[in-house]
Parts: C-alpha cells; sequence; structure tokens
C-alpha cells in the first residue's frame, strides 16, 4: 500500500466525521495524523476547529476566528469537536467551537461567517519585495539530513512547504540582526483534492492556511532575543490565535508570511501578521499570543 503524501493527510485531518451530539451541539471526531510532539500541534486543533464550525453553516464564508488553546491536546487520545450555533443571521453566522479530549475543552474558539457581498475596499499594508519562492531552499534542504527524530518529521512529514526570506532558526540563531521579524512562503506541497479528488472547498483552503500560520508565529520574537528553535531550557507554547480572512486565496499557491512582534513581556511574546498572494493582494491576518519561558529569567 502506498504512504499517504503529508498533504494527504492534511486533506484527512481536515476530514472530520459527524458523530453523536455533546449537550445538544453537533459534534465531529478528527484524527490527528501530526506527530511532532507528544502534544497536538496547536494549528491542527485550529484548522480542524474551522472546519467543524463550517460544517454546520451555509451559505456563508468564514472572515474571522477568535481561539484560545485551553490545555495541551494528546496525539494519542481522539479529539471530538463541537459546534454550538450562537447566531443565524441574514448577513453573518457566529458558531463556538470546542476541541474536547476524555470530555476535556482543550481549545474554545468563536467563528463568524458571512454572506457573500459587495462594499467599499482598501488596503493600506503593502506586500514587501520578496524573492521568487522556487528560487530559495526549501526546510529539508536545511534539516533533511540531521539525525534527530524531530528534525526528520519537520523536514519531511509536514504538508507545509516553507521557504524562508529571512535566515531560518532551526539550528543556530540568525547573525545578521535582532530585529523582531520573520518573512517566508509557503503553500502546501501537493494540489488539495477531497476525498473523491474533487477540488478542495474554500472551507478547506481557508483552514489549511490556519494550519500553516502556526508554525511561525514565535521566529520574530526568537530572532529579537538571539534564540532559535533547539535553544536548550526554552518552553514555549501558543495561548491564543486571532484570524481574520480578507479574500480567498488558494493555499496551494505560493503565499507569503510576513511577520512581526510589537512586545514582550512577562513570559509571553505577541505576534502579527500579515499573509499575501504572490500578486500582492493582502488575503488573511493573524495576531497570536504565546508563552515564551528562557531559562535566564527563572
Amino acid at each position: 500500500m502506498t504512504k499517504p503524501t503529508p498533504t494527504q493527510n492534511l486533506m484527512t485531518m481536515l476530514n472530520l466525521t459527524p458523530t453523536e451530539p455533546v449537550g445538544g451541539d453537533e459534534a465531529f471526531s478528527a484524527v490527528t495524523l501530526t506527530r511532532e510532539s507528544p502534544r497536538t500541534y496547536g494549528g491542527q486543533v485550529l484548522a480542524q476547529a474551522i472546519m467543524a464550525a463550517n460544517s454546520t453553516v451555509t451559505d456563508k464564508v468564514l472572515h474571522s476566528i477568535h481561539a484560545y488553546f485551553l490545555r495541551p491536546g494528546d496525539i494519542t487520545k481522539e479529539l471530538i469537536f463541537t459546534s454550538q450555533r450562537l447566531n443565524d443571521g441574514r448577513s453573518f453566522a457566529t458558531r463556538r467551537v470546542q476541541a474536547l479530549q476524555d470530555d476535556i475543552p482543550i481549545f474554545s474558539a468563536i467563528a463568524s461567517f458571512q454572506a457573500p457581498g459587495r462594499g467599499p475596499e482598501h488596503t493600506a499594508v503593502t506586500m514587501p519585495q520578496a524573492p521568487d519562492p522556487e528560487g530559495l531552499p526549501s526546510v529539508s534542504d536545511y534539516i533533511g539530513e540531521v539525525p534527530h527524530p524531530v528534525a526528520q518529521a519537520v523536514a519531511w512529514e509536514r504538508p507545509i512547504d516553507i521557504r524562508y526570506v529571512s535566515p531560518h532558526l532551526y539550528t543556530a540563531p540568525d547573525p545578521s540582526s535582532q530585529e523582531p521579524v520573520a518573512t517566508v512562503w509557503f503553500k502546501t506541497f501537493d494540489t488539495l483534492v477531497d476525498a473523491t479528488g474533487a477540488p478542495a472547498s474554500e472551507a478547506a483552503h481557508q483552514a489549511a492556511i490556519a494550519y500553516a500560520s502556526d508554525y511561525l508565529p514565535l521566529e520574530p520574537a526568537l530572532r529579537a532575543h538571539g534564540k532559535f528553535w533547539l535553544e536548550p531550557g526554552m518552553k514555549s507554547a501558543s495561548l491564543d490565535h486571532a484570524m481574520w480572512f480578507h479574500r480567498a486565496a488558494p493555499a496551494d499557491e505560493w503565499l507569503l508570511y510576513v511577520l512581526d512582534s510589537p512586545t514582550a513581556q512577562g513570559g509571553r511574546i505577541l505576534a502579527r501578521g500579515s499573509i499575501f498572494t504572490r500578486d500582492g493582494e493582502l488575503v488573511a491576518t493573524i495576531a497570536q499570543e504565546m508563552m515564551f519561558r528562557l531559562p535566564e529569567y527563572k
């Protein structure tokens, strides 16, 4: 039997199965195929929450989600998502989504959907100049031969192809800058299709972008403090994640992700990100707060 590709694994994770209602709310089971750590990857839970909420909405498109990571998830345990109908209006619909393990919430979010419509438009954020992604190394070029199971998983099992415009921070700090920024190109490795081979839904593309968006918010803070991903004694975890979808965009075409960190305090950092299409359209904005603990501050 042919081993599924990382992109196929992503689509399997986004294909939720309806199950028995929980507390009167519609419920779905989900699988975990992201196994870089014993803890469930936050981007996976965020992406699956988008699919759970979308499964209970018709004729509207997700425009924002505000999520909290309440407890670490366990990759060995079943994930159940519930979607509570808070509002169904003519223009907007709102859902409260929770992810449960052993009947305990590990994640909670509010997602808002809007019916398509016309209105005034402007964009005050400009995409920076960046080299074409095709000429940049992929993550596997940096760490594909590092003899460590986490490095091997990051290099070969992730469904997202990341090409660094900024220097990468996998094996050493950035010697050239401590400016709290990071810029990468990303897309899924393969074209997104559903289980029947048909093109993936807009919701699946949004979920894939959300999945990718959680990989990188710590990097501006790592750069600012002269650290790298394998920093001894460092602890980090996503606390929350807010995301606004401005325009439709395919997750299987190159997107530029531009991040900065305006502040760090109290063992927490704030990151902001803008996601652009290759032709400069702003398609999504993110904001995330993370726990960021270093041994020298004990």
